[in-house]
């Protein structure tokens, strides 16, 4: 961010003072920019034991089996977040049951979150950013063409936890942070 969001100004690299960090900080009206990680929140919804994927009718990863999530918006929870993605992706409203899979993806500045879900009435669609939505038994998931790491761990999870039947909350960190020298 070369120029100020608040008065315009360009803006230089520097420490602030109590800060640690190099940030944005303006050199005008001393606004600092931070730059942090974004939150993704979604749903593994589940309708008699199938997960229900979205194909991905958007980049990044066009084409390939996701589950429905987003960034969040202002002004919503993570809950709320990962209802309005369900209904945005797959034209599905879920009951929330519990927060099941959080991943720090450090390297691209994300957190993702996912909670199990169950559709309501079972029925869903495809919304604007699917090409099409479908309920998989764990044999029919198109392991190969799954969008993210992140589905696919969850999806391995649900899985594993199933045949347990304990469900419990997964915290992971998938990759590393980008080198920014090269």
């Amino acid at each position: 961010m070369n120029f100020c969001i608040i008065c315009g100004h360009e803006t230089t690299e520097k420490i602030p003072l109590g800060d640690h960090q190099i940030r944005r900080v303006c050199v005008q009206c001393g606004n600092i920019h931070y730059e942090n990680p974004k939150v993704i929140c979604g749903a593994l919804a589940l309708w008699e034991d199938k997960v229900l994927l979205c194909r991905r009718a958007i980049e990044p990863r066009y084409g390939l089996w996701t589950l429905p999530a987003g960034y969040m918006e202002l002004f919503e929870t993570m809950e709320q977040g990962a209802a309005r993605e369900t209904r945005e992706e797959a034209e599905a409203e879920i009951h929330i049951e519990q927060l099941y899979c959080m991943y720090n993806i450090p390297r691209i500045g994300q957190i993702y979150v996912l909670f199990k879900a169950n559709l309501i009435d079972g029925t869903f669609g495809a919304g604007e950013e699917s090409i099409e939505c479908r309920l998989f038994d764990e044999h029919e998931i198109p392991w190969t063409e799954l969008a993210f790491p992140s589905v696919e761990r969850t999806l391995r999870h649900y899985f594993e936890d199933r045949k347990n039947n304990s469900f419990i909350t997964h915290l992971e960190t998938i990759g590393t942070r980008i080198d920014h020298t090269g």
